[in-house]
């Protein structure tokens, strides 16, 4: 199997501070195979590592870098094809994560699946959001 890791440049300005997690924790920010790019969650820590207290800036940040990892592969969110976003107090934030959603993800839609959870990695974290997209040459 071929498989290609997406490495977040240390001078990242969406990741900033934060892309050392990545070591840290081991783990990587995206893998392609087989066609597809498997994004790991990501959550809406801003890049000098303070957590916002509301979901809709916690919502863009999230779906910014998604967006900043499509970016590195060439594509777009519009690549998305399956997204799972797991949510604290989900039926509080719902409504501000979907007004953020809405600003930022465009029709064809992927498929999601939204998730309530009790707590997330750090303290403050409201949402993390974890997606696959696929590539147009992919068949």
């Amino acid at each position: 199997m071929t498989r290609h890791t997406v490495e977040i440049p240390e001078d990242s300005e969406v990741f900033g501070t934060t892309v050392n997690a990545f070591a840290n924790f081991g783990y990587s920010a995206a893998v392609r195979a087989h066609g597809h790019l498997f994004i790991a969650g990501t959550i809406g820590r801003r890049a000098d590592g303070t957590i916002p207290d509301g979901i809709e800036e916690q919502t863009e940040i999230a779906l910014g870098r998604i967006a900043e990892i499509l970016r590195l592969e060439g594509l777009d969110l519009s690549a998305l094809v399956e997204v799972t976003s797991y949510h604290v107090d989900i039926h509080q934030h719902l409504p501000g994560f979907s007004r953020a959603k809405a600003r930022l993800v465009d029709a064809p839609y992927p498929a999601w699946s939204l998730i309530g959870v009790s707590a997330l990695a750090s303290p403050g974290l409201l949402v993390e959001i974890r997606a696959t997209a696929a590539y147009p040459d992919a068949s």
